[in-house]
């Protein structure tokens, strides 16, 4: 267990909503290997979120156990946690929602830096010497970190969330529909940075999407869920040349295809 960073075994979580019980998870076993790309893809309401969220510890599960480098932390207390939130870190949908917008972008990065759970693993780091090289690392001129959100674009401000996710120096970057609430035209910009982070920096990586484009161009393995189970995995290019299920292989058939002439269609994928 200790070669692996992630592994989850029977996972479920049930909430209770308007007096009726609602299964968002139901028996879900994963592993996850250092180093590893892992797409997590599926319909809204198919369990990916939360999936990432018992993941990240930023809940618990109703049943299952989750181990983060053979520590179970399942039940592990908050103030505990310090070691699995700096070594876990999450970039969510929508930049706009997950930056504080009365924050100054260089105080929005160095936060995770300045929490007491993340102290005893972060000491000697020198904030401002971080705040430097995560700002160069997404492509952001220094000025940046004396501006506000608001100042930014959309794609900016998530390669502000990646420099924030990426300050405390962790191993795992979970990255849940990373570019869902982007412009096309720079969706693409942002998931070629993703990409070179996760190399250069030898990041393992959780990518949750329903858009199977994206998680080909970042992920080498595959996971499709739907109903809170996971239906189908492996290899990224296997699961999408040789579906199993007639789920996986309705999803792949939904993905639009391209014209590129005159009576002519092009695939793609």
């Amino acid at each position: 267990m200790s070669e692996e960073l992630f592994r989850a075994e029977k996972l479920t979580r049930r909430y209770h909503n308007a007096g009726r019980e609602v299964v968002a998870l139901s028996e879900v076993d994963l592993q996850l290997a250092p180093g590893a790309r892992l797409g997590i893809v599926g319909e809204s309401g198919s369990g990916k979120s939360t999936l990432v969220r018992l993941l990240a510890g930023l809940d618990r599960p109703t049943s299952g156990r989750v181990w983060f480098k053979g520590a179970d932390i399942t039940a592990l207390p908050e103030r505990r946690r310090g070691f699995l939130r700096s070594s876990v870190q999450m970039v969510f949908q929508d930049p706009r929602s997950s930056l504080n917008p009365r924050m100054r972008v260089g105080d929005i990065i160095t936060e995770p830096l300045r929490s007491r759970l993340l102290r005893p693993q972060l000491v000697g780091v020198d904030h401002r010497t971080r705040l430097t090289e995560v700002l160069a690392a997404v492509d952001l001129d220094a000025d940046a970190a004396d501006r506000y959100p608001h100042e930014f674009s959309g794609g900016q401000r998530q390669r502000i969330a990646i420099a924030r996710a990426l300050a405390p120096k962790p191993e795992v970057l979970i990255a849940d529909e990373p570019v869902s609430a982007l412009d096309v035209s720079v969706r693409a910009q942002v998931l070629n940075l993703l990409t070179d982070l996760v190399a250069g920096q030898g990041l393992s990586l959780i990518v949750v999407s329903h858009d199977l484009l994206v998680v080909r161009h970042l992920c080498d393995e595959l996971a499709v869920m739907r109903a809170g189970r996971i239906i189908e995995s492996g290899p990224t290019d296997q699961v999408y040349l040789q579906p199993k299920t007639e789920y996986t292989a309705a999803l792949l058939a939904a993905i639009p295809r391209i014209r590129t002439g005159p009576g002519e269609t092009g695939d793609s994928r």
